[in-house]
């Protein structure tokens, strides 16, 4: 799933510089791209912490209440990030549908 998060991030990266499009940034300052990645980033550390907690929970080196409450987070960041990916997908084949 890493890989094929990153490999979206570098193919839209890639695009927008073949289009020779600029980074629109928001009223933060940030651009499309990089709140895509810093989102991306931020699922992937937080299903990362809920393994990390999982396995020293597995050795007895965790407290269950820091094990139920990593394991609620990664699973609440999964279910966004399917349905975010839904999403996209149902918008994409939206535009597919689209006559030009």
């Amino acid at each position: 799933m890493v890989t094929s998060i990153s490999n979206a991030i570098n193919a839209y990266a890639n695009t927008a510089k073949a289009a020779g499009a600029p980074a629109v940034a928001g009223e933060g300052g940030e651009s499309f791209l990089d709140l895509v990645k810093g989102a991306a980033q931020g699922a992937i550390e937080n299903i990362g912490k809920g393994e990390r907690v999982s396995a020293a929970a597995a050795v007895g080196k965790a407290d269950l209440l820091e094990v139920v409450s990593a394991l609620s987070n990664a699973e609440v960041t999964l279910q966004t990030v399917v349905t975010v990916r839904d999403k996209v997908v149902s918008a994409y084949q939206e535009i597919m549908r689209m006559p030009v």
